[in-house]
C-alpha cells in the first residue's frame, strides 16, 4: 500500500511547496482533484518540486474534454514525471457536463466505458501499435497522422483509471480500467459485498484477472491523541458523511447496514441548513463503519487491519486544507504514511497484501 494526500489545485507555488513538505513528511504522493480549477499545471508544479512522488487525478473529469485531450496530458504527464503519473477520470453529474462544460452526457457507465476505451486507443497509437482506430457509440477516432502524434517516451505505460461507485459503473471499471478510485463515503461491507464482487464480475467479462485492477481508496480519519483534539476532525467527518449521505447515489450504503430512512433525514436538515442536527444523526457508530477515529498512534495500525489486501493507494480524505496545516501536525501525517508504507511492504514479502502496487 501506498500513502497519498489528497488536496485541490490551487497557486503554481502552493502546489510546490505543498508537494516538497509532503515529500520530505515522507508521503508517497499526491492526487489532485479538479473542481473549480484543472489540476494539470499544479502537477506540473508539484513534479518539479518533489521528484520523488508519485501523481494522479482524482479525479479529472472525463465528459467534459476529448478523449484525444486526456491521453495527450497523460502522455506529457507520464514522460515527465518518469512514470509517477495515472490518469483517475470521473463521470461527474449531468447538469456540470451539459450546463458548465456543454458536454454530452448519456448513461454515465456505457459513455465512460467507450471513453476510456478511446483514451487507451489513443494511447495506443502514440505507442505506434497500429493506427488510430475506435469506433465507439459515443466516440469515434480514426484521424492521427505522425505529424500530430506525440513522441515516444520511456513511460509509456500510462494506467487509466475511473471513480465508480454504483454496480454498473464499479463492473466498467472492472471490465475497462486499471484502477478504481473508491468514494470516501465506504463502509467495508460496501467494498466486500459491492465493490469487490462487482469488480470481479466486470473482469470477468474481459476475460481479465481482478486482482490486477488497483484500488485507489481514500479515507475519511479522526485523529487525534485526546477527545478535545479529536472533536474538529470528528465534526469535519460527520459533516462530511451527512453531506454525501444526503444524496441516493452514496446513502444505499446506510440501508445495507441496517440505517433505513436515514438518508431522508439528513436530506432534510441539508434543506433547511440545519448542520448541528445532520451531525447529530451521524452515531459514533456510523462514524466507525464509515470513518477511521483513533490516537496518532493507532491510526497507521487502523488503516492496515481495515485495507490490507484491498487497497493499492490509500488517499487521506480531508485534506483541502493542506497547505495551512500546522508543520507539527504533517509531521505526525508523515508518521503515519511512513508506517503504513513500511509495514504494508513488510507484509507484502510475506505474502499478507495481495493488491498489485501502483
Amino acid at each position: 500500500m501506498e500513502f497519498d494526500v489528497m488536496t485541490r489545485a490551487t497557486t503554481w507555488d502552493q502546489a510546490a511547496a505543498l508537494a516538497r513538505r509532503a515529500e520530505a513528511a515522507g508521503f508517497s504522493g499526491m492526487l489532485f482533484t479538479e473542481g473549480h480549477q484543472v489540476p494539470w499545471m499544479n502537477i506540473a508544479a508539484a513534479a518539479t518540486a518533489a521528484p520523488s512522488l508519485h501523481f494522479s487525478t482524482g479525479i479529472a473529469i472525463a465528459f467534459a474534454r476529448s478523449p484525444m485531450v486526456s491521453a495527450q496530458i497523460a502522455w506529457e504527464l507520464a514522460q515527465n514525471t518518469r512514470g509517477r503519473f495515472r490518469l483517475g477520470l470521473g463521470s461527474q453529474v449531468k447538469a456540470h457536463i451539459t450546463r458548465r462544460y456543454a458536454g454530452t452526457f448519456d448513461k454515465p457507465a456505457p459513455q465512460m466505458k467507450d471513453y476510456v476505451q478511446a483514451v487507451k486507443a489513443c494511447l495506443a497509437a502514440f505507442r505506434r501499435e497500429g493506427p488510430l482506430q475506435h469506433d465507439g457509440p459515443y466516440y469515434k477516432m480514426s484521424l492521427l497522422t505522425e505529424q500530430w502524434t506525440p513522441p515516444r517516451h520511456d513511460f509509456e505505460d500510462v494506467k487509466v483509471d475511473i471513480s465508480a461507485v454504483g454496480p454498473i459503473m464499479v463492473r466498467v471499471a472492472g471490465e475497462v480500467a486499471d484502477g478504481v478510485h473508491v468514494h470516501p463515503m465506504h463502509s467495508m461491507h460496501y467494498i466486500r459485498n459491492r465493490l469487490l464482487p462487482g469488480l470481479a464480475e466486470g473482469a470477468a467479462r474481459a476475460g481479465r484477472d481482478p486482482a490486477t485492477v488497483d484500488k485507489i481508496i481514500p479515507v475519511i480519519v479522526a485523529a487525534g491523541d485526546t477527545p478535545e483534539e479529536r472533536a474538529t476532525p470528528i465534526r469535519e467527518a460527520k459533516t462530511t458523511l451527512a453531506f454525501y449521505g444526503a444524496t441516493p447515489n452514496y446513502a444505499f450504503q446506510f440501508d445495507d447496514l441496517g440505517h433505513v430512512g436515514l438518508r431522508d433525514r439528513l436530506r432534510d436538515c441539508l434543506r433547511s441548513g440545519d448542520e448541528a442536527a445532520s451531525q447529530a444523526l451521524i452515531t459514533d457508530e456510523i462514524l466507525d463503519q464509515f470513518a477511521v477515529v483513533a490516537r496518532w498512534d493507532d491510526v497507521a495500525d487502523r488503516m492496515i487491519e481495515r485495507y490490507k489486501g484491498i487497497a493499492s493507494r490509500l488517499v487521506i480524505y480531508l485534506a483541502s486544507h493542506w497547505r495551512e496545516v500546522d508543520p507539527k501536525v504533517l509531521e505526525r501525517w508523515g508518521e503515519v504514511a511512513r508506517a503504513v508504507r513500511s509495514t504494508a511492504r513488510l507484509a507484502s514479502g510475506r505474502g499478507l497484501v495481495t493488491s498489485r502496487q501502483a
